[in-house]
């Protein structure tokens, strides 16, 4: 057991005994650009903006800040149409996870509580982390996870914002709002006679963090102070009005943390550890910070070259030069570029449910016959999308929690998890029209690759680790449960980790068509499969249609996630992630003419795997090489299920019935209650199973309100996960899964194969539209139905590309034309 938990894990660390859409008014003291124009004009503007900027501008903290052309002012898209979380009441510091608003740039993350006098804001910068490759084993052959040696994310500053006179006494019409579409965290409230507005935004292009202050019949008088989490010294320059301190851990990562103020009329200095401005017409307070991480092995994962408090000031001073609108305008347009990329419209809510603030909407959709809120469960699932936009651009991947953290001791040090967590997040990028997110993933893996395989032919035949090769042939890389960012693992060694990591890296290429993404990670797929082959050991078998016994080849000795016996061989859950990894190897491989050998080696292991059949004692799909279930009957984890998601080995078309039942019968068994992650995971596989209702309940499941640090949703949407009775910790991957659920419920695919509507719930049936669903072979689709029925499904993609699209019982074999759309009705 890992010894930083009592209970569950993330998913979960623990051995068997462990366990809106509401249109919201967006006033400002800038009017939009366009607010009199269609909506189709301001998507025009808002591509062409985001033409100009790439996706891998800002790889490191010592790139340079944004310096092409900005757009003059911010196409907003108005508070009517926009996509938004609203709430009468501001955030509570001690409860922030649960109730503050997140922003993010892909590497620095911010929660704020928006209290109009007193704003906390907790700062993180994903690449702050401690600890190192912790190559070292334990007595017992596994890793050590502690965060002395392991290492753990933390916190990199918390700031408040101090506003004399904006008590909550003296404000009225007060408002705070997450707008999804254009990325911003808005306070609006008045005082006296004069109107406030304040955002919060990280801005990619600029590489920092904004909080712009302006209003309309007043003044802007305040400080803003910063304090770095560990005892950090502050230094301030009173007439540049920044305050900074810079430092590095034990490990030798060096950080910083700069803030500049800027403001229009008035005045602005700097003192201690915060800025402050007084009478200004608007301040615009810049904070940048970063550390000398580099996603470099050779280098020891940190550029000793880089000072992080140099790159700070530059980008912060880049940034404070910059007109407050024009620098709004830049992240906007930058914003909208990935947002607009897909729209999601699942019916009508009703104005009464309009009428509530989000943390109501959440409790009032969790109520005991509750009618549904299909806006509510539309901004759900564009809150998912928001928060990969927000925290996984050109910098690390999403962890445990993302950028958002209140702590500098975390659970699982929020780390890297390979059995399901870290998959589950990059399960939604290319389904959600937003595939140039799922790059940090793919860097990550690449990057770490060199240590985890060096570590692997180190450490692997240790004669006191039980997952050993019996074989005693070695080859090629694999991980442990863990990782962090050093290259290093934590916990137990996890064998079918590597086969996991490279069918998600290759699922991307089989939604983008991108081959300069098959030749970078053809080497990690390669690598996995060496690794088996020397792996696979041979056992005898009885054909269950025959009797006869055959030779099969299985997992070495292993441990289906995370409960029953740690020494089973042939667990169906790394023989299903095999049977997956040859398959994408060989495709692979001969796509790009390489290894034509080796493939047909791989294809040789992979028709010889032994494939799980169905208990002759449980009815279910057997999770182990076993007639008895040798686990919990309802553990949170579907290891068992990965060949039907996010596999394509067991299908409703195409598997024999037996085999469906199995797998239905094992499902059941698992419950409809369970950790956010879980829940989501449960309601993919109901929906590809086409059982609308039971993956609908588990939605509404993972949305109901956390009470009592239970299970569930806080008023802010992060999915916050029960630690104790006492204790519960955000966990993002549900806040990812759910989304990919709700999407498999309206459109599956697989290479070749696209079915429209496969499980949509009567709470949508009605009427809905989704335009910019991913689907694999690069297509793209846009979707409409009504009464139950698709009434319209349009598929972008190139010319001349062939898909089976199955809709209504009906099966049509598509050719895409010239121009690479083609439009199909019923």
């Amino acid at each position: 057991m890992p010894p930083h938990t009592s209970a569950g894990h993330s998913s979960g660390h623990s051995d068997s005994s462990d366990p809106s859409r509401p249109s919201v008014p967006s006033p400002s003291s800038d009017p939009s650009p366009g607010t009199g124009t269609s909506r189709r004009a301001l998507l025009r503007t808002a591509a062409a903006l985001g033409a100009a900027f790439t996706l891998s501008s800002l790889p490191q903290f010592s790139r340079p800040a944004y310096a092409a052309d900005r757009p003059p002012s911010p196409a907003l898209v108005p508070g009517e149409e926009a996509v938004a979380l609203w709430y009468g009441t501001p955030g509570d510091e001690s409860s922030i996870m649960e109730q503050g608003l997140p922003v993010g740039n892909g590497r620095l993350g911010a929660l704020t509580t928006q209290n109009a006098s007193h704003d906390a804001l907790y700062l993180a910068d994903v690449t702050l982390w401690s600890g190192g490759a912790n190559d070292t084993l334990g007595p017992d052959g596994q890793f050590p996870y502690e965060p002395d040696t392991f290492g753990s994310f933390g916190q990199l500053a918390r700031l408040y914002l101090d506003i004399p006179g904006h008590t909550a006494s003296a404000v009225s019409d007060y408002r705070r709002t997450l707008d999804l579409s254009n990325g911003l965290a808005v306070t609006t409230y008045t005082v006296g006679t004069a109107s406030y507005r304040r955002e919060v935004y990280a801005s990619h292009p600029d590489d920092v963090l904004v909080i712009r202050l302006t209003q309309t019949g007043g003044s802007c008088t305040g400080e803003l102070s910063l304090a770095g989490t560990r005892d950090e010294e502050t230094s301030a320059d009173a007439g540049a009005a920044e305050t900074w301190f810079t430092a590095a851990l034990a490990n030798g990562l060096g950080y910083a943390a700069l803030l500049k103020a800027v403001g229009a009329g008035g005045t602005v200095s700097a003192s201690g550890n915060r800025v402050t401005f007084e009478d200004c017409s608007e301040v615009n307070l810049v904070v940048s910070a970063g550390t000398n991480y580099a996603p470099d092995a050779s280098a020891g994962f940190k550029d000793a070259s880089l000072d992080p408090l140099r790159v700070a000031r530059a980008k912060a001073a880049s940034a404070a030069a910059t007109p407050g609108r024009r620098l709004l305008a830049t992240h906007v347009a930058d914003h909208q570029r990935l947002q607009q990329a897909m729209s999601v419209d699942l019916g009508p809510s009703t104005d009464e449910q309009r009428g509530m603030d989000t943390a109501a909407r959440l409790a009032a959709a969790a109520g005991t016959d509750a009618a549904p809120d299909p806006e509510l469960e539309a901004a759900y699932l564009q809150f998912g999308r928001y928060l990969m936009i927000c925290g996984s651009r050109d910098s690390l991947p999403v962890n445990l929690q993302g950028p958002w953290i209140d702590r500098n001791d975390p659970a699982w040090m929020s780390d890297y998890h390979s059995d399901i967590n870290v998959q589950m997040n990059y399960w939604l990028p290319d389904r959600a029209g937003l595939s140039a997110c799922f790059d940090a993933f793919t860097d990550y893996c690449l990057a770490q690759q060199p240590v985890w395989e060096k570590t692997t032919q180190k450490h692997f035949q240790d004669p006191r680790n039980t997952f050993r090769n019996t074989s005693e042939k070695l080859a090629g890389w694999t991980l442990a449960f863990s990782t962090n960012i050093f290259g290093g693992n934590g916990w137990r060694w996890h064998p079918a980790g590597n086969a996991w990591l490279c069918n998600s890296l290759y699922e991307h290429y089989q939604y983008t068509g991108d081959t300069k993404h098959l030749e970078k990670i053809y080497p990690l797929l390669k690598g996995a499969c060496e690794f088996w082959e020397a792996r696979l050991v041979e056992v005898t078998v009885a054909d269950p249609g025959t009797g006869r016994e055959r030779r099969v080849l299985v997992d070495d000795h292993d441990w289906s996630p995370e409960h029953g016996p740690q020494n089973a061989r042939g667990i169906t859950y790394a023989q299903e992630l095999l049977w997956q990894l040859f398959g994408n190897y060989g495709a692979a491989a001969d796509e790009l003419g390489r290894d034509a050998a080796f493939a047909r080696t791989v294809a040789g292991l992979r028709s010889r795997l032994h494939l799980p059949g169905v208990s002759s004692t449980t009815g279910w799909l057997k999770e182990w090489m076993s007639e008895e279930n040798l686990g919990e009957k309802e553990h949170r984890h579907l290891s068992p299920l990965v060949g039907l998601f996010p596999g394509d080995r067991i299908t409703v078309e195409d598997s024999p019935a037996e085999l469906l039942d199995g797998v239905r019968k094992l499902l059941t068994a698992r419950g409809m209650e369970s950790y956010g992650w879980a829940c989501a995971w449960r309601a993919m596989c109901w929906a590809r199973l086409g059982d609308a209702e039971k993956a609908y309940r588990l939605v509404r499941t993972v949305m109901r309100p956390s009470v009592d640090h239970g299970n569930g949703s806080g008023i802010n949407m992060f999915d916050m996960y029960r630690l104790s009775g006492s204790a519960s910790v955000f966990q993002i991957d549900a806040n990812f899964g759910t989304p990919v659920a709700m999407i498999e419920m309206l459109a599956q695919s697989r290479p070749g194969h696209v079915e429209l509507l496969p499980a949509l719930p009567d709470a949508w049936a009605e009427a809905g539209r989704v335009t910019g669903i991913g689907l694999r072979g690069g297509l793209r689709l846009d979707l409409a139905w009504a009464r139950g029925a698709f009434t319209e499904a349009t598929l972008h993609g190139a010319a001349g590309a062939r898909v089976t699209v199955v809709a209504e019982g009906r099966r049509r074999e598509v050719t895409l034309p010239d121009g690479g759309v083609v439009t199909l009705r019923p």
